[in-house]
């Protein structure tokens, strides 16, 4: 089993990068597999809702000018996703929420019942309202939100500050546990056992 995580920050040795490890390194002590992905500096352009992706079946976003389709790519061989942002005025990186937007619609079926976990960083408010954004999308794509002792909330705003937060380690720790324990029984035989679900029935308001 593995799971991805994305770290979301700019600073590839930061705060949310000292989080997502703290999580990565007890997976991988309960023997799963771990990766971990910095989503980097360079722009990650928001959806134009073009519709390419799907109309095309692409199984990707129909643009590829960025990391959005490389981290997509992974989506296949994966079995949970936590993804990590810091907290910019109470919201996640609009980084963040473009990859999540643009890969879900795109490869959206990637996902489908793959346990995943959002991760908040901040100096000192805002997390709460930023972990709600970041859990919505997991809710829709008919994914287990894994849970831990609190919020998956980590506090430090200079470099290496987060190893500082012993509850919040503790909490990445818990949320680790939480998810190993949750694969393992998924996989118990071999077969998930994916629930089946109803045609989607979409309703539109206006009409």
């Amino acid at each position: 089993m593995k799971v991805l995580l994305i770290n979301g920050s700019p600073r590839k040795s930061g705060n949310t990068f000292l989080a997502l490890s703290e999580a990565a390194k007890t997976l991988e002590k309960n023997g799963i597999e771990t990766e971990i992905v910095q989503i980097g500096v360079k722009p990650v352009r928001g959806c134009i809702a073009c519709g390419q992706c799907l109309t095309k079946q692409l199984g990707r976003c129909a643009f590829d000018d960025d990391i959005c389709n490389r981290i997509s790519e992974k989506l296949d061989e994966i079995d949970a996703l936590i993804i990590g942002s810091p907290v910019y005025y109470g919201q996640p990186n609009g980084s963040v929420l473009s990859l999540v937007q643009r890969m879900f619609f795109s490869a959206g079926k990637k996902v489908q019942n793959k346990p995943a976990a959002a991760v908040c960083v901040c100096r000192r408010g805002g997390a709460t309202a930023a972990f709600e954004t970041m859990n919505m999308p997991f809710q829709m794509m008919n994914m287990p939100v894994v849970t831990s002792q609190y919020w998956n909330i980590v506090y430090g705003r200079e470099e290496g500050q987060a190893a500082l937060d012993k509850e919040g380690m503790q909490t990445m720790r818990t949320l680790a546990n939480n998810m190993a324990w949750l694969l393992k029984k998924i996989h118990a035989d071999g077969n998930p056992g994916y629930p089946q679900r109803e045609q989607w029935e979409p309703m539109h308001f206006i009409r």
